[in-house]
């Protein structure tokens, strides 16, 4: 079932945004080569209690920190710990808050120092999809015109969409329904209706779009089954009367 959120939901939702928002400014000012993966998340989660929420990521399902930090060809669920950042490298950072019960995910992938053009390309097409995605959270559009619009900007550039993962609803829970591909046709799905609140999260590879899941200290990271490299942009969106809201941009 897919709930539909009311302006007081909404409100505590777009608070939760604005704090992961925040977090997201620290962190990227604080990438660089040298810096320990562990320390993102320690400044993470001192900024997100610092500003009233609470990490959502830490323990759900088990998950033993309050970020994610993947790198390279590491699509998502990357252990913050004692690997450092390396120049060259991409690093994906997912951030989940809750605030007085309500929910925010975002996620953004930065460059390490000077990287790779086949990296900056796929930064900036990643970042370009999620633009895309959130620009067709209209009300009476589809549920597959978001995955299509994923869909269409990736293969346009020569890049592909990770099929086995993608966005998700959210609200009271982190993870609620319905499952948001990143690939589909427009047209299609579910009919999209103001109040729904999606965590819209494009995760594009370089290379094929298998993934594969390697256990790591009791939890699964999810990698690109030819070690191509990946890249994940994520914002919170609601769809309201008069479009797309994006709870967890400082902008909106």
């Amino acid at each position: 079932m897919i709930e539909l959120r009311s302006a007081a939901d909404l409100a505590l939702m777009r608070r939760a945004g604005m704090i992961a928002a925040q977090v997201v400014d620290e962190l990227k000012a604080m990438i660089a080569p040298g810096v320990a993966t562990v320390e993102l998340n320690r400044v993470a989660e001192a900024k997100i209690r610092s500003l009233g929420g609470r990490p959502g990521f830490l323990g759900l399902y088990g998950f033993p920190a309050s970020v994610c930090v993947s790198i390279n060809n590491e699509v998502v669920h990357g252990l913050p710990g004692k690997r450092t950042l390396v120049a060259g490298d991409i690093a994906s950072v997912d951030i989940g808050v809750v605030y007085d019960g309500y929910c925010a995910d975002t996620a953004f992938t930065a460059p390490v120092g000077e990287v790779s053009e086949q990296a900056r390309h796929l930064l900036e097409v990643t970042e370009r999809a999620l633009r895309d995605a959130i620009a067709v959270c209209r009300a009476g559009g589809h549920l597959g015109d978001i995955g299509a619009a994923v869909q269409r900007r990736a293969e346009g550039a020569g890049l592909s969409v990770v099929r086995d993962y993608g966005g998700h609803g959210i609200g009271r829970r982190m993870h609620e329904e319905p499952w948001i591909a990143n690939f589909g046709l427009p047209g299609t799905g579910v009919v999209l209706e103001a109040g729904m609140t999606l965590a819209l999260e494009p995760m594009i590879n370089v290379g094929g779009s298998e993934v594969r899941v390697v256990p790591e200290q009791g939890w699964q990271v999810i990698v690109t089954a030819d070690g191509s490299l990946s890249a994940h942009f994520e914002h919170t969106v609601a769809i309201t009367g008069r479009g797309p809201l994006v709870l967890t941009a400082k902008d909106a």
